[in-house]
C-alpha cells in the first residue's frame, strides 16, 4: 500500500553531533511512512522549530547547547503536548531517565539502539503511546523495587496493591494522571481509578493529603 503525503509521519530531529544526525537521518528516510522535516543543533533551535514545523514527532537528544533537551522537551510540550517527544541519547542515569518522563516525553532509546528499535519506537510515539527501551524498562522496575522495600525491608502501605504503590510513588514526585498515564504505558481511566483506590485505602481526603502520607512514609525522593 503506498503512503501519502499527509499520512507520513513529520519527524524533527534534535542533536548536536553531524556524523550520528547522518546516520539517523539516512535510517529515517529509508522508511516510507516518514518525513524528515528539519534539524536542530541546540535546545533553543528545536524549542522554535517545534512551534514552527509542527512536527509529529521530535527525536530529542538530553545534552545539547544552549538549552538541554529536557529543558526543551518541557518548553514544547507546554505550548504543543500533542508532539511527541522520543528521548534518543547516551545518558541512562536515573535523573535522565525521570526527569525526562517528567518533563513529558513520550519515550527514551539508548543510542546504539538497532535500526528496527528506532523505527518501531518512532511509530509507537508517533501514535500517542509510550514506549522505553528494555534497559530503560529495566532500570523502572529495579527502581520501583527498591521504593517500595525501602524502610528496613518493610512494604509501604501494605493495603494497597504492588501498582497502586507504584501510582503512590509517581504522585508523590509531582506526576500528574496523565504523566503516570503515558509512563506506565496504562490508559488515563485505569489511572484515574488507581488514583481514586488509592485515596481510598489510605482515607486521605484528596491528592494532596495522599502526597503528604505518601512524603511523610519516605516517597517521592531522589531514590
Amino acid at each position: 500500500m503506498t503512503i501519502t503525503e499527509k499520512d507520513r509521519l513529520r519527524i524533527l530531529l534534535a542533536d548536536d553531533h553531524p556524523m550520528f544526525c547522518e546516520g539517523l537521518v539516512s535510517i529515517l528516510q529509508s522508511e516510507e511512512a516518514f518525513e524528515v522535516i528539519g534539524q536542530a543543533s541546540n535546545g533553543i533551535e528545536v524549542v522554535r522549530m517545534a512551534e514552527e514545523l509542527q512536527p509529529d514527532v521530535i527525536l530529542m537528544d538530553v545534552n545539547m547547547p544552549g538549552k538541554n533537551g529536557i529543558e526543551a522537551t518541557r518548553d514544547i510540550i507546554l505550548t504543543s503536548p500533542h508532539i511527541g517527544v522520543l528521548i534518543l541519547t547516551m545518558f541512562e542515569d536515573d535523573s535522565s531517565v525521570f526527569s525526562a518522563m517528567r518533563a513529558g516525553a513520550r519515550g527514551y532509546l539508548l543510542k546504539g539502539a538497532q535500526k528496527k528499535e528506532i523505527v518501531r519506537a518512532i511509530n509507537v510515539v508517533g501514535s500517542g503511546e509510550a514506549i522505553f527501551s528494555a534497559v530503560i524498562a529495566r532500570k523502572m522496575m529495579f527502581y520501583f523495587d527498591a521504593v517500595l522495600k525501602r524502610t528496613s525491608g518493610n512494604v509501604l502501605f501494605p493495603q494497597l496493591a504492588t501498582r497502586e504503590r507504584e501510582v503512590l510513588e509517581w504522585i508523590a514526585r509531582d506526576m500528574s494522571n496523565a504523566d503516570i498515564s503515558r509512563l506506565m504505558g496504562l490508559s488515563l481511566k485505569t489511572i484515574r481509578n488507581h488514583v481514586s483506590n488509592i485515596l481510598s485505602k489510605l482515607h486521605a481526603a484528596d491528592r494532596t493529603h495522599a502526597i503528604m502520607l505518601a512524603r511523610e512514609a519516605g516517597m517521592g525522593g531522589n531514590g
